[in-house]
């Protein structure tokens, strides 16, 4: 398949594949089992892709009418119709910046995006979850301050590296040396997590590490958790 013309780019001197580094898989396909193996693989594609994209759809819509909007902004003062309403605005939002983002990182290969993002959530989530479970210093200012270092941290160096500034943006070159930034983003949370949470002596943080021990005992056991809420 590699040296085949009818799978090479001949504008780009027949070294490429036609379409990037997204087609190897489709092109085997076809090389393989002719027209009916590339439909049956093309739908298969497809179908993954719509259902992931609308899984992670909802979920997003889902957190922002929810958690952000009804939790967060209103305070619990809203009605499911209100919430409803958001998720939809929420939806289309979150369609338009995927579909921007799409076109901006068009010729970039799929399954190294998916390794960039497992990066922001090494750098952003794991911090905050691992100092939650074992950290009896841990507060919510330390873990907010944190979370947001580990995530625009790792935002920022992830679009000042190669694979944007240079690949996407066609910059000369990178400001971020680096490809993958967990290497210096997830110390960095680890760091802002413990630093902000000892250094908080408000009433609150106070009480937060007073309650460690009992939450520690009841995510292990179970014991005094709450029952089931009607909706």
């Amino acid at each position: 398949m590699a040296t085949d013309p009818q799978y090479l780019d001949i504008a780009k001197g027949g070294l490429n594949l036609k379409g990037g580094g997204n087609m190897p898989a489709i092109w085997l396909a076809h090389a393989i089992g002719g027209n009916l193996f590339l439909g049956f693989i093309s739908a298969v594609a497809f179908a993954t892709i719509l259902a992931v994209v609308s899984g992670l759809t909802l979920a997003g819509a889902s957190a922002i009418s929810h958690d952000l909007y009804a939790n967060v902004f209103a305070r619990g003062r809203t009605t499911e119709a209100g919430e409803v309403r958001v998720s939809k605005f929420a939806s289309l939002g979150l369609g338009v910046i995927a579909v921007i983002l799409g076109i901006i990182f068009e010729k970039q290969n799929v399954a190294f995006i998916v390794a960039l993002t497992f990066s922001i959530a090494a750098s952003a989530t794991f911090p905050v979850l691992v100092m939650a479970m074992f950290s009896k210093s841990l507060t919510t200012k330390g873990a907010v301050i944190g979370g947001y270092v580990g995530l625009f941290g790792s935002v920022g160096c992830v679009i000042l590296s190669k694979v944007v500034w240079v690949s996407s943006f066609g910059f000369a070159d990178p400001i971020f040396p680096f490809v993958y930034p967990t290497l210096f983003t997830m110390p960095a949370a680890f760091l802002c997590c413990w630093l902000f949470s000892i250094m908080d002596n408000s009433a609150q943080g106070n009480a937060e590490r007073a309650q460690y021990e009992a939450m520690a005992i009841r995510s292990e056991t179970g014991l005094g958790a709450e029952g089931a809420a009607a909706h």
